[in-house]
Order: structure tokens, then sequence, then C-alpha cells
């Protein structure tokens, strides 16, 4: 597990030299690193297989099955790994270092899922947001596990 962190953790380092992006943009914001089992993406009215490789943009949803996993790593190097039956939407992200301007927000309606931050989490940690139907947590630049039912 630690050896697939630092892998993802690496890729999201080499990300960090991308352009701005912002919700406006239909732009990538993160990348599906792997899946196992079936997981599902869904993006406006087209629901898509997810696969290594899969980019995700502002407002998708992902939905992973029984016994399914997601490893997703965020331009900023944030990462978020989904567990079985977790269905969660990015509502908001935004990243622009050079205009201090950041945000990042996920809705996690069931299942569960591990979030580590990245760069949004260390520098504007008041700007990221998890929710569940129940609770919304603040995030102040830390790794922990949520878990909606």
């Amino acid at each position: 597990m630690k050896t697939t962190l630092f892998a993802l953790a690496l890729l999201g380092l080499q990300l960090l030299g991308s352009a701005p992006v912002t919700a406006a943009e239909e732009a990538h914001v993160a990348l599906i690193k792997s899946v196992s089992g079936n997981v599902k993406v869904v993006r406006q009215n087209a629901t898509l297989d997810a696969q290594a490789g899969t980019t995700l943009e502002v407002a998708d949803r992902l939905q992973a099955g029984p016994d399914a996993t997601a490893a997703i790593v965020f331009l900023d190097g944030t990462l978020l790994t989904l567990g079985s039956d977790a269905d969660v939407q990015l509502r908001d992200y935004l990243f622009e270092p050079k205009r201090s301007r950041y945000g990042f927000s996920l809705y996690l309606t069931k299942g569960s899922a591990i979030y580590s931050s990245g760069k949004i989490g260390k520098v504007a940690p008041d700007t990221v947001k998890i929710e569940t139907p129940t609770a919304t947590i603040g995030v102040r630049g830390t790794r922990f596990l949520v878990q909606a039912q």
C-alpha cells in the first residue's frame, strides 16, 4: 500500500507542472491511476467504464461496484482511493498556485474513500471540503478514511 501511495504521489508531482484548472474549463483535473473491479464514471449524460488512464473532470461522478476500488490522483497531488460500493461526485476543483486560488469539494453519497492531502490541503486547507449525507469534513492537511451509509 505504501509503494502504491508513493507511486501515486510521484505521479501527482509530475502533474503539478500542468496548466491551471478551473471549474469553468472543461479540462481534466484528475487521473485514475488504477481500477480493480467495476467502476463507472458518469459525465453529463454518458457513462464510461473507468480504467487506468481515464481523466476526470469537475462534476464527474464515480460509482464503484461491489468489491471494486479505484485510485485517483488530482493535479495538485491529492490522492483519493475509493472502496467498494462508493459513490462520489467531484463538485469543485480549482488549482491556480500562481494566483493563489484553490478549491476542492467532494460529495460521498455512500461507500468509503481514503483521502490524502495534496498541495491544496497543505497551502489552503480551508478550501477543502468533503461532504456526506450526514456530515461535512473540513480538511486540515491530512490523511483519513471517510465512510457514508
